[in-house]
């Protein structure tokens, strides 16, 4: 298994049934041993943050032993409509 920000994003898009996931490498070197994400999924409605974040984390189990350092941040498709001005990131069509 070959991890890069482009494998995570795909695999939280498709398990996950995400409308948006981001992902950034943010190891100093980009050698794919930390990453930041963000996703937004129906999937996270009526969940709190902890359960929310055990589903990423259910996703992605058999690469989190593979990655040191993982920062996550997870919203309902209402809530990044709300955020998603703030961080001045365009509307998907």
């Amino acid at each position: 298994m070959e991890l890069s920000a482009d494998y995570l994003r795909q695999k939280l898009q498709r398990d996950l049934e995400a409308e948006h996931v981001e992902v950034e490498d943010t190891t100093p070197n980009r050698c794919a041993t930390s990453f930041r994400v963000l996703v937004v999924s129906a999937k996270f409605e009526g969940k709190p943050l902890l359960q929310r974040h055990r589903l990423v984390n259910e996703c992605l189990a058999e690469e989190l032993p593979h990655i040191h350092a993982f920062e996550q941040k997870t919203l309902t498709p209402e809530q990044w409509t709300r955020e998603r001005p703030k961080r001045g990131t365009p509307a998907q069509p």
